[in-house]
């Protein structure tokens, strides 16, 4: 079975960010770029997606989102504080209502920083802050990416109901 960008739970949130006229700001790693694919699949995006950055790699943190080293000073890599913090800062540079930030190991091995494949950690920041951590348990790159995306939806969700 292909997976769909547009899942329900992606139309929910489409249809509550635009009956409430908030917009939306999005910065992901290991999804690389699914999140904002799958808010952008809905017609009528345009009324709510402000942007999206694929901040994989320390360069593209710093070049996109503006993050230095001591703008993270003292959080742990892969944790709901770090990933609250780039979710603030996108909120910030593109003046939304709300940012979605989802970093994480895909797979098909461990990060640097020890964390094994399977692992992502999702913040929504806006009129609520919500964080949350994923595991999925497994190595399965392309699966991985598509669960921590539709993580990041429901965790989208649950913030604006």
């Amino acid at each position: 079975m292909t997976p769909t960008l547009a899942t329900p739970t992606v139309n929910a949130v489409a249809e509550r960010l635009t009956a409430a006229k908030h917009s939306l700001a999005v910065t992901e790693s290991s999804t690389a770029g699914l999140i904002s694919a799958s808010l952008l699949a809905v017609p009528g995006a345009s009324a709510y997606f402000k942007g999206g950055s694929v901040v994989y790699t320390l360069e593209s943190r710093r070049e996109l989102l503006g993050i230095r080293r001591a703008d993270v000073e003292g959080l742990e890599p892969l944790t709901e504080a770090m990933v609250l913090k780039f979710a603030d800062v996108a909120r910030q540079q593109l003046d939304t209502t709300w940012a979605v930030a989802e970093l994480g190991v895909a797979g098909p091995t461990g990060a640097r920083y020890g964390h094994p494949p399977g692992i992502s950690v999702l913040a929504v920041v806006g009129p609520q802050r919500l964080s949350t951590t994923v595991n999925t348990g497994s190595s399965d790159r392309e699966q991985n990416m598509w669960a921590f995306t539709e993580a990041a939806m429901a965790l989208l969700l649950q913030a604006l109901e």
